[in-house]
């Protein structure tokens, strides 16, 4: 997609938010009438997921050749995800003992209908789910955990195979051109898409009592202390990082992933956002597509420095509004369950919630806390899955510049995969 072209449907998008939000003010809960044009958007974007990540798995593996290339470019992405990671759930932590949001609060007495039945999950839950027993399955339900780690084995496996492996090579690639043709066209459903989907959510929002200003009002202070690690995540933490490791400038990149970014906030899904990202990493930052190909599709999944966050600010704020103090040991522990837990958080809306359940076990919460975040959570799920998109963004230049700089001859921009 050209630039010209690309900048008009940026363009759309930011219209398409302004006029939902116009049309909220106005006519409120009216709105969600136009929520199924978001729904054909998520949908269509949905359905290119599982065939992009796979031939952009296999093409990213593939072309880099030697597949002992795949474990310099695997080591440098998982330091990468352990960092930031790491370095957001640090940020949420610091907060929200600094700002005590849950003092003076109390708890509900009921476990929310939407972890029912999921009390006992444990961290050897996330682990069994890195591998199915049933790929096709996987597929159908968009378990992309199992599905990236199959089409890694997969493509190693045929650059071992020398010219035998090729046909299927060349076919993976020709695969993958198709379908990235195949966003291009979603692309441009994206403005409509966006306003369906802001107006459906934000509309329903407004029919609730008090309408959205009284949801942020009930939890205004665990609300700020959120938004406030997000952002000194998303704006300095990141950019720093981009700018010193991979040399690039933030905000020059930042607007070259714009249409992705807004694509995150307006559809709160990692996953369904993946094509637009590819797309503005690679057309638009100029990002070599053997990285963009591997960093990306593996962050959708994996790397979720927003969901981290969320996670140990929400179980400290528990704790407090529960009345319980935390050891040095117990915050040491939410820090490592909040990371393990953010990477079995699948890239669809508020499956953040589902993983809280393994934090809050780790150290012995009332699981009937998190009825205390519910009501705002579809909000900040928005803000955090922009954050993660934006954190996967910012890891396809890191890891590129770090093995161009290993291996200038075949990572370079001129490269023929570039």
């Amino acid at each position: 997609m050209n630039a010209k072209t690309s900048n008009r449907i940026l363009i759309g998008i930011v219209l398409g938010i302004l006029l939902a939000f116009v049309g909220v003010s106005v006519f409120g809960v009216e709105m969600t009438r136009f929520s199924w044009l978001g729904t054909l958007f998520l949908n269509a974007l949905k359905m290119l997921i599982v065939p992009l990540v796979v031939t952009s798995m296999v093409v990213g593996i593939t072309g880099l050749g030697d597949v002992r290339s795949l474990g310099r470019m695997g080591g440098i992405t998982v330091i990468y995800y352990t960092v930031t990671t790491g370095l957001a759930v640090l940020t949420g932590m610091i907060l929200v003992n600094w700002i005590r949001p849950g003092a003076g609060l109390e708890l509900g007495t009921e476990i929310p209908v939407t972890v029912l039945g999921k009390e006992n999950l444990g961290v050897s839950d996330l682990v069994l789910s890195f591998v199915s027993d049933n790929i096709v399955a996987s597929m159908a339900n968009l378990d992309l955990l199992p599905i990236i780690l199959f089409s890694i084995f997969f493509a190693a496996v045929l650059t071992t195979l020398g010219d035998r492996g090729k046909p299927a090579i060349a076919v993976f690639e020709s695969l993958n051109e198709a379908v990235m043709k195949m966003v291009e066209v979603v692309m441009y459903l994206a403005p409509v898409g966006v306003f369906g989907l802001v107006a459906g959510r934000f509309g329903a929002a407004s029919g609730e009592p008090g309408g959205v200003a009284a949801m942020i009002g009930s939890v205004g202070k665990y609300t700020m202390t959120v938004l406030l690690g997000l952002g000194v995540h998303a704006f300095v933490v990141l950019p720093l990082i981009l700018w010193l490791v991979a040399g690039r400038n933030p905000l020059r990149y930042a607007l070259d992933l714009a249409t992705p970014l807004l694509a995150a906030f307006s559809t709160a899904s990692s996953s369904a956002t993946l094509p637009l990202t590819l797309e503005a990493v690679e057309e638009r930052a100029g990002v070599p597509r053997r990285a963009a190909y591997f960093v990306l599709p593996l962050g959708a999944t994996i790397n979720m420095d927003g969901t981290a966050l969320y996670e140990a600010v929400a179980a400290i704020f528990i704790a407090q509004a529960a009345g319980i103090s935390l050891s040095p040991t117990q915050q040491i522990l939410i820090f490592i369950t909040a990371t393990l837990a953010a990477i079995g958080a699948a890239g669809i809306p508020q499956a953040g919630l589902v993983t809280m359940v393994i934090v809050l076990r780790a150290v012995g919460l009332p699981l009937e806390g998190i009825a205390l975040i519910l009501s705002i959570d579809w909000l900040l799920d928005r803000f955090r899955t922009t954050v993660n998109v934006w954190g996967d963004a910012c890891g396809a230049a890191v890891v590129a510049k770090r093995v161009e700089s290993a291996r200038p001859s075949t990572m370079g921009p001129g490269s023929p995969a570039a």
